[in-house]
């Protein structure tokens, strides 16, 4: 445990951030694996949902919680499903 009060502080804000950064995580991933899910099972409404999950992880990326390349890539790979159902 930390002794110092800065070193107290600094915990704080890291354990604060942390939940902050997981609530973010946990909806992207929530978004990602239902896009999947109904792109697998041909759903109708693949657009909207595909269109919530590219919303969610350019948010997370914005906020720092991914990075820019990881949710870019994640969205490409979702986009290439999506164009091979269509096709």
């Amino acid at each position: 445990m930390p002794i110092k009060n800065n070193a107290k502080k600094a915990l704080r804000q890291s354990m604060k951030r942390k939940v902050q950064n997981d609530v973010v995580k946990k909806a992207y991933k929530l978004a990602v694996k239902t896009a999947k899910k109904a792109v697998a099972q041909g759903e109708k409404d693949i657009t909207e949902k595909v269109r919530l999950a590219q919303k969610t992880l350019d948010k997370a990326a914005k906020r720092g919680v991914i990075k820019k390349g990881k949710a870019s890539r994640l969205i490409s790979r979702l986009m290439n499903k999506v164009q091979a159902v269509a096709k």
